[in-house]
C-alpha cells in the first residue's frame, strides 16, 4: 500500500517512535515537582521545548506545547485578539486559511467583532498587496498560513510580515504544512504548527508568541505552559515530537529535491495520460512533495476508492465525496476545477518506484469511473436559440457531463443553459468553459437552482 496522503498526517518518524518508546520510562512523573522523577521529566521536557525552539526560530520561553495544532491555532488567535482588544476587534484572514483559522474567525464574528477575508489568485496565493488593502486602523490581528495544506501554494509570509510591522498589527502564521521544511521567514509575531504533519506523534501542537506581543490566555489560566496551555503536558509525545522535528530537518534539504523531482513528474505527466484533467495551485511556488489536480466527468469519491483499491491512499477537495458535499473551500476561493479532485501528498523516503506505478494506474482509474459513471443522457430542449439542460437535483459531475454531451449541438455562438442546485456546478461549470475553451456567459436565477449559461466559441 502506498500511503500520499502526508499532508493530513505524516507517517510516525523512526526518531519519533524510539524517541516515545524511551521517555515513556523517564518522562511520566510531574515536572512541576521537585523530586527525582519530577525533575527527570522537567529536564525532558525543557529538553524538547529548546529543541522545537531552534526548529522555529524564537526563544524557549516563547513557545508552548499544546493538546493539537487546531488547539494551538484556536488559543493563538483568541489571546492575541485578547490582547490587542484596545487597538480594536477586526481580523483579517486569508480565503484559503485551514479550517481552525476559519472556525476562529466565525466564532470571533458571532462574538461581535469584524473579519476580513482576504481573495486569492487562482493559483491559491494572496499578494502582500491585498494584505495591505485590507489592513484598517482597528485592525488587532491577521493570519496567513505559510503554505495551502490542499494545494501546496506557498504564501508570501515576508512580506506580508512586513506590511504587518509597519502598520503595528502582529501576524499569526498557520505553519503546520511548512515547518517540517525549514523555518518560517519573515517577521511573524506568532506561529502555530502540529506535530503529527512532520511524522511527530498526534497530539502535540507548538504556540509560539514573540516577546513583546500583546497576548491574553483566554479560559481559565493553568499554571502550566506560562498559563498558555491548561492539563498535564504529554511529555512522552512532547519529547517525540521535538525529535522528529529535528530529525526531519537534518534530512529535509535533500529530500525537498528529491520530492520535487516526483512531484514535478505527476504535475506534467498527469495531464498527457489523462485527458481533460487540470493541475492547480502554483507550479513554482509551492511545498516539495505535494501536488493536486482535477479530473472532469469523474465523482472524486468512486475515483479515491478506485485509487484505493490499486493500493494508493489520496485525499480529495472535491465535492463528489462522502465527507463533503460541498466543494473544497480552497478550490472554490481559487476559482478553479473541483470535481474529481485528487491531492496527492508525499511523505519523506517515497520511492520513486512508487511515482511510476501510480502514472501507470491513474488513467485506467479515471477511465474505469468515467465508465461506470457512464454519460447519461440530458434532458435537453430548445428554446429559441438556446438549448436548456435540465440537471435539477442531479451532483456532479453529472451537470458538466450533460453540458459537454450537448455543446454540440448548437451552433457556433450558440448557448446552452445548465438548470443545476448542486452548489458544485457554481464552480466547475465556469472552470469546465476555460479549459474547452467555451465562454462562461454567467448566472441567472431559476425557479430552482440557478441557470448556468454557456456560449459555444469552438
Amino acid at each position: 500500500m502506498s500511503y500520499f496522503d502526508a499532508a493530513s498526517a505524516a507517517p510516525l518518524h523512526p526518531v519519533a517512535r524510539q524517541a516515545l518508546q524511551a521517555s515513556l520510562d523517564e518522562g511520566w512523573a510531574d515536572p512541576a515537582r521537585l523530586y527525582r522523577e519530577g525533575r527527570r521529566a522537567r529536564l525532558l521536557l525543557d529538553a524538547a521545548r529548546e529543541a522545537a525552539a531552534e526548529a522555529v526560530g524564537c526563544r524557549a520561553d516563547e513557545l508552548v506545547f499544546t493538546a493539537s495544532g487546531t488547539r494551538a491555532v484556536h488559543s493563538g488567535i483568541a489571546g492575541a485578539l485578547a490582547g490587542r482588544r484596545r487597538a480594536g476587534d477586526h481580523l483579517i484572514v486569508s480565503a484559503v486559511e485551514h479550517s481552525s483559522v476559519l472556525h476562529s474567525a466565525e466564532a470571533h464574528e458571532a462574538a461581535g467583532g469584524s473579519v476580513t477575508r482576504v481573495p486569492v489568485l487562482r493559483t491559491g496565493a494572496v499578494t502582500a498587496e491585498s494584505y495591505a488593502e485590507a489592513l484598517r486602523p482597528d485592525t488587532a490581528l491577521a493570519c496567513l498560513q505559510s503554505a495551502n495544506h490542499e494545494v501546496g501554494t506557498e504564501q508570501p509570509v515576508a512580506a506580508v510580515a512586513e506590511l504587518c510591522r509597519e502598520a503595528g498589527v502582529p501576524l499569526l502564521v498557520d505553519a503546520a504544512q511548512s515547518l517540517g521544511w525549514g523555518r518560517v521567514t519573515g517577521d511573524w509575531s506568532v506561529l502555530t504548527a502540529s506535530a503529527h504533519k512532520w511524522g511527530g506523534p498526534s497530539g502535540v501542537g507548538l504556540l509560539a508568541v514573540r516577546k513583546g506581543v500583546r497576548f491574553a490566555s483566554q479560559g481559565p489560566v493553568d499554571e502550566r505552559e506560562s498559563g498558555r496551555a491548561a492539563g498535564f503536558e504529554n511529555i512522552p509525545a512532547i519529547v517525540a515530537a521535538a525529535a522528529s522535528l529535528r530529525a526531519v530537518r537534518a534530512e529535509a534539504e535533500q529530500e525537498a529535491v528529491r520530492l520535487r523531482e516526483l512531484t514535478e513528474r505527476i504535475r506534467t505527466r498527469v495531464p498527457s495520460v489523462v485527458p481533460d484533467v487540470e493541475v492547480v495551485g502554483d507550479a513554482v511556488r509551492r511545498l516539495p512533495g505535494v501536488v493536486t489536480f482535477s479530473c472532469l466527468y469523474v465523482d472524486g469519491e468512486s475515483l479515491l476508492h478506485e485509487l484505493d483499491r490499486e493500493g494508493f491512499s489520496v485525499s480529495s477537495g472535491s465535492s463528489c465525496t462522502s465527507s463533503t458535499l460541498t466543494p473544497s473551500h480552497v478550490l472554490k476561493a481559487m476559482g478553479v476545477l473541483s470535481e474529481g479532485n485528487v491531492r496527492v501528498s508525499l511523505p519523506f523516503g517515497t520511492p520513486a518506484e512508487e511515482v511510476e506505478r501510480f502514472l501507470s494506474v491513474l488513467p485506467g482509474a479515471v477511465a474505469a469511473v468515467r465508465e461506470k459513471l457512464g454519460a447519461p443522457t440530458p434532458t435537453a430542449v430548445v428554446q429559441e436559440d438556446a438549448l436548456v439542460v435540465d440537471s435539477l437535483g442531479k451532483l456532479c459531475p453529472i451537470p458538466v457531463i450533460e453540458l459537454a454531451k450537448v455543446i454540440g449541438d448548437v451552433p457556433v455562438g450558440g448557448t446552452v443553459r445548465v438548470l443545476s442546485d448542486d452548489e458544485a456546478a457554481r464552480l466547475d461549470i465556469p472552470a469546465w468553459c476555460e479549459m474547452r475553451g467555451q465562454e462562461y456567459v454567467g448566472e441567472e436565477p431559476a425557479d430552482r437552482g440557478a441557470a448556468y449559461v454557456v456560449r459555444r466559441l469552438s
